[in-house]
């Protein structure tokens, strides 16, 4: 018995053996864990990176119970609806908004400042700042998105979002020159001068008008004098054309231009050169050394020498691309070479050569549209919903279904062409529903129409003739409980849906 006890003594008075197998294991089970903890939090950063590349973050006006405000595209209210007249945001990213306050209609009065996202006043330097509107011929609206119009002791300048004075407050009056993007038409001591938006002055103020030869600013300007007399002066400051005509019309191609001097209509180029002497009614475009003319109410094509190309016989004619014209024959468009041989039919309501792309949109009188290729071949047929020049796809709706064709005209899969999106629209059974990138249904299929993902990641859906919004993962944001039969275009932002002025271009619920 003592022995034992003896024995358990010794072993139990003896330090504590470690299992260093065991606590080897367990240290490194504990670093897998932080690490596999660190590496979540990462992961997780890195989707937020994600979400927020692919869903970039952009302000918007809303209009609640007569009054307006601002919210981001994550559904967030940035200024309450709390302004009388609506606000303006000169560029969608940015976190400055254009506020009218104390209007005056009777005398045409009013104050404009600017404020942030906390609805505090910046640019305090000047009395007032204000976008400056601008439209083209068929007066789809737009103001500049970097530059504002400023006033400082009843004088006018220029600065951009950032604050920065690009012109200085010097001027009677800064105007837009309509139909032309990035210059401003200056007035100071009842003289007219023109600017960029950089501030840049591109003429000085010595002139009594100023108009833009096109919409391209490239192209220079019409100037008027003193005298009354016309010229046409370069953005580079070139003297184009003296100041010695009548009459200019804003017409351009090839270096010429449409004059009048004395009773006596002429094209004439930089070198003085006359062509075309009192042999036209009007003059609408000029290609090259080819000039569609007008002549009784009717186009046709001559060349600089006035030979005679396609006869003044069409009810109108523009020019498409190589050899080509789009023409009108009474209330019907087809396409005619330079020699005045029919390359298509005349079987359209509408004819437009998209430029930028390549491609002829032809419009039918069933409401259908046909793309066709440069070789004009019919390769796409159905509703033209959309052209989109971002990510190069044209959208068309053919036999109750969306379809994607990118610029070449290449029938594509909707998750190919929108590689950003996180859930892709998709119809079956008559039904639409939503499928992730691998086809997965993360929406059932239950809604009667519905819309593709917009760039923040919305989509509306319509059921029982009502729509609704789901948000990036496909959950609800808003029920189908919204009727809009008088909205052109359906899009949402979290709660909000666009109104039905496109123009305006706001939010409302």
């Amino acid at each position: 018995m003592s022995g034992s006890r003896r024995s358990r003594g010794r072993r139990y008075d003896e330090e504590p053996k470690l299992n260093i197998k065991k606590v080897a294991a367990v240290i490194i089970a504990i670093l897998v864990m932080i690490m596999f903890v660190i590496g979540m939090k990462e992961l997780l950063k890195g989707d937020a990176k994600t979400n927020e590349k692919v869903f970039p973050l952009a302000y918007y006006t809303i209009y609640e119970q007569g009054k307006w405000g601002v919210i981001d595209t994550r559904g967030n209210t940035v200024i309450e609806p709390s302004y009388s007249e609506m606000i303006i945001i000169p560029d969608d990213t940015k976190p400055v908004f254009i506020c009218v306050e104390n209007t005056n209609y009777e005398n045409g009065t009013y104050l404009s400042k600017a404020v942030n996202e906390k609805n505090e006043t910046i640019y305090k330097d000047y009395n007032q700042a204000e976008v400056i509107y601008n439209h083209d011929k068929n007066n789809n609206l737009w103001y500049e998105n970097n530059v504002l119009k400023v006033q400082k002791e009843g004088k006018y300048g220029l600065i951009n979002l950032e604050g920065v004075e690009l012109l200085a407050c010097v001027y009677d009056a800064i105007e837009p020159t309509i139909g032309t993007k990035s210059v401003f038409i200056t007035t100071q001591n009842n003289k007219k001068g023109l600017v960029d938006a950089k501030g840049k002055v591109i003429i000085e103020n010595n002139y009594q008008e100023i108009m833009p030869l096109t919409s391209q600013y490239e192209n220079g300007f019409i100037v008027k004098n003193e005298q009354g007399k016309y010229g046409v002066i370069g953005y580079d400051k070139t003297v184009c054309l003296e100041e010695q005509y009548d009459e200019i019309k804003p017409v351009y191609g090839n270096n010429m231009y449409v004059v009048k001097q004395g009773t006596t209509w002429k094209v004439v180029n930089t070198n003085q050169e006359s062509f075309l002497e009192n042999q036209f009614d009007e003059v609408k475009e000029i290609n090259s050394q080819n000039i569609v003319i007008e002549v009784k109410g009717k186009y046709g094509l001559v060349n600089t020498s006035a030979e005679e190309k396609i006869p003044t016989i069409y009810d109108d004619l523009s020019y498409a691309f190589g050899e080509y014209y789009i023409a009108k024959k009474g209330d019907q468009y087809g396409i005619i070479t330079n020699s005045n041989t029919e390359a298509v039919a005349f079987q359209y309501t509408y004819i437009q050569y998209l430029n930028n792309i390549g491609v002829l949109r032809a419009e039918k009188e069933n409401g259908q549209s046909e793309l066709l290729d440069k070789d004009f071949h019919v390769q796409v047929t159905g509703v033209i919903t959309e052209i989109n020049q971002d990510k190069n796809y044209i959208r068309v709706r053919e036999n109750d279904q969306y379809t994607y064709y990118n610029f070449k005209l290449e029938k594509k899969e909707n998750t190919e062409i929108l590689a950003t999106n996180t859930i892709f629209l998709k119809k079956q059974n008559g039904k639409y529903g939503y499928v992730n990138a691998k086809g997965v249904v993360v929406v059932d299929y239950q809604y009667e129409d519905a819309t593709e993902q917009n760039k923040y990641g919305y989509v509306a859906v319509k059921k029982d003739g009502k729509w609704g919004c789901l948000d990036a993962k496909g959950n609800v944001v808003v029920e189908c409980t919204n009727t809009l039969d008088n909205v052109l275009v359906v899009d949402f932002i979290s709660k909000w849906h666009l109104a039905g002025d496109l123009n305006a271009n706001y939010y409302t619920k």
